[in-house]
């Protein structure tokens, strides 16, 4: 047994895409804002650490299968089905039981937290068998397009992040009373915008007046982010440009070489990025969920341009139905709406202001209330 004066609650996450990773951490992080010292915590990586070959490779091989467009689409679309889920799970059951039950037994804990669609049911399945009242509370962590494998009725909490959200859950005979719409953690970091945009950018170096485009292609640097630099750079726009590469060191390098129209700044991976989010007039991204949370609280209209297929589909449709930014897969598309949002700053505004009614500053510390309670804090 755990000591109950500091409830011990473990989280589930997998390195298949950043956001599982960061949205614990997010997490955690609004744990210990909301309750010092009052907890402890463990993040286990399940398909590293608990799982047989070679499901324990998901996180190394998940970027060049995630590029791999039309055959993750299939998969998604084939695996999001119920029915088909109950038949690859009871066909998986025999070779990851006993990894489930050691899991369980390692880690004796207060409270179970999901942040993984594809632990759910092997590990209620084996809490259930072990006969382990554990609390387990699911986070689901993309925005619309829910694969099934979230919602399993034998956990005791789903948080999801949007109204679609819930309603996908609905229509899956999830239990209404074990649903709440809460929102996407994100890090504190990105929670209190500033108000002052010229003191950010007088910080930051940037020209204070300018319209500002803020270009990102997550932690990876994925997608087709320099040539959609590189077209609007040729399209003359009276903007500056901030571009983040991320971890894409090539990138990085050659779009430092290039010869820059307009003033503009380039960056590889960067742990500053609410400020430059919040220094920006207008973010251009792929669809991942975590960016585009961050950029909503930021109030910041968003240009999408990538997205994974299957997953990333619903964020994209998210986005531009409520009207905070618009979908522009190619650069043309993207330089029109530039120009259009610069020479119309009424049309961006609109865009701002459907941000703002979008964000949800407060989820993490809202999500770890959530835990807080079912751990007794």
């Amino acid at each position: 047994m755990t000591d109950k004066k500091n409830p011990h609650i473990l989280f589930l996450f997998s390195d298949t895409g950043g956001g599982h990773r960061s949205a614990a951490e997010a997490i955690i992080e609004a744990l210990n804002l909301e309750y010092p010292e009052r907890f402890t915590w463990e993040m286990v990586d399940f398909f590293a650490d608990y799982s047989p070959p070679p499901l324990n490779l998901a996180g190394p091989t998940y970027p060049a299968m995630s590029r791999m467009d039309e055959l993750w689409k299939l998969s998604f679309e084939t695996t999001d089905d119920p029915h088909r889920m109950r038949l690859i799970y009871a066909a998986l059951w025999p070779y990851v039981r006993l990894y489930m039950y050691r899991l369980l037994r390692k880690h004796p804990c207060d409270v179970i937290v999901s942040v993984h669609p594809l632990i759910n049911t092997p590990i209620l399945r084996a809490r259930k068998k072990r006969n382990d009242p554990t609390p387990y509370i699911t986070v689901v962590t993309d925005l619309v397009s829910t694969h099934c494998a979230w919602f399993n009725n034998l956990a005791d909490l789903i948080i999801v992040p949007t109204p679609q959200a819930y309603q996908n859950a609905i229509d899956l005979d999830i239990e209404p009373d074990k649903l709440k719409v809460i929102g996407l953690p994100v890090a504190d970091r990105f929670c209190h915008p500033s108000a002052d945009k010229r003191a950010l950018r007088r910080k930051l170096g940037w020209p204070e007046d300018n319209f500002t485009v803020l270009l990102v292609g997550g932690g990876e640097g994925m997608g087709p982010l320099g040539e959609v630099s590189i077209k609007i750079n040729e399209a003359r726009l009276e903007a500056t440009l901030a571009i983040v590469a991320g971890r894409n060191a090539k990138l990085q390098a050659k779009l430092e070489k290039h010869a820059w129209n307009s003033p503009a700044f380039i960056y590889g991976f960067v742990k500053d990025m609410p400020e430059l989010m919040q220094a920006a007039d207008v973010l251009i991204s792929k669809a991942g969920p975590g960016t585009i949370c961050e950029a909503l609280i930021a109030g910041l209209p968003i240009i999408l341009y990538h997205r994974i297929s299957g997953q990333e589909e619903g964020n994209v449709a998210y986005v531009t139905d409520e009207g905070a930014g618009v979908w522009a897969p190619e650069p043309e598309a993207i330089v029109e709406t530039l120009r259009a949002w610069i020479e119309h700053p009424e049309k961006r505004q609109t865009a701002v202001d459907n941000a703002a009614r979008l964000a949800r500053p407060r989820a993490s510390r809202d999500i770890a209330r959530a835990i807080a309670e079912k751990a007794g804090l």
